[in-house]
């Protein structure tokens, strides 16, 4: 058997780089401990990210990545359960670079180009979720006036972007951590899918209820009612 060629050093920083700002916070981790993670020199750490911040840009860049064909696929979805794997596969993408929302003030104070790029983040996310609705409306799932979409749509957004963040504070030393990913997503997506209570079909009210229950968490049993 051909033996696998090794990964890319600067390949390897940002996989390992990524492990340790998901799980301490990018303002907790130096570049010093990255490299003692990896066995490397800080000097060849540095050849290839010069700066801390470029380790920052480097992860927001394959984030962006990731998170386009998500984003894009918002046209395709035409009812709840089509919405509820839609945002899961959404916040699964959010979790997986989680660090960006857990330390987003801070990292916007001091980083001019993640704060621009931020900004077309949140755009195309404000642009699925509004296809979404028009779409979901175009097939009967959700009965919206037009002028309902876009404040839905910025409030489904402003959910997205802080939910990371609500779970670190409600549970600064657990929430975040691999082991809590399922009840993190789930009760995400359902937040967000309650936004369209009001305005779903019964048919389709009764089927979120029953996704929800079916992709419960049992840690997470109290939730759905909490919120109904």
């Amino acid at each position: 058997m051909p033996r696998k060629a090794p990964r890319r050093t600067a390949e390897r920083i940002l996989e390992t780089t990524l492990v340790l700002f998901n799980r301490f916070g990018e303002p907790n981790v130096s570049t010093t401990l990255i490299a003692n993670e990896l066995g490397i020199s800080p000097g060849n750490l540095y050849y290839h990210y010069p700066a801390k911040d470029e380790l920052v840009n480097a992860l927001f860049e394959r984030y962006e990545r990731a998170l386009t064909p998500v984003l894009d696929a918002a046209g395709g979805v035409r009812d709840v359960e089509d919405a509820w794997f839609f945002l899961h596969t959404l916040f699964e993408t959010l979790w997986e670079h989680r660090f960006l929302y857990r330390d987003l003030n801070d990292l916007l104070s001091r980083n001019r180009l993640l704060e621009t790029r931020l900004q077309g983040v949140i755009a195309h996310k404000t642009r699925a979720l509004r296809g979404m609705l028009t779409h979901m409306g175009l097939h009967g799932a959700v009965d919206m006036d037009s002028r309902e979409v876009a404040p839905t749509a910025d409030s489904m957004v402003v959910l997205l972007t802080y939910w990371l963040s609500f779970e670190f504070v409600r549970a600064p030393r657990q929430a975040l951590e691999p082991e809590h990913a399922g009840q993190a997503l789930w009760r995400g997506a359902w937040h967000v899918l309650h936004q369209l209570t009001p305005y779903l079909e019964p048919a389709q009210r009764q089927h979120l209820r029953q996704l929800a229950d079916a992709y419960r968490p049992a840690t997470a049993s109290t939730e759905r009612e909490e919120t109904a």
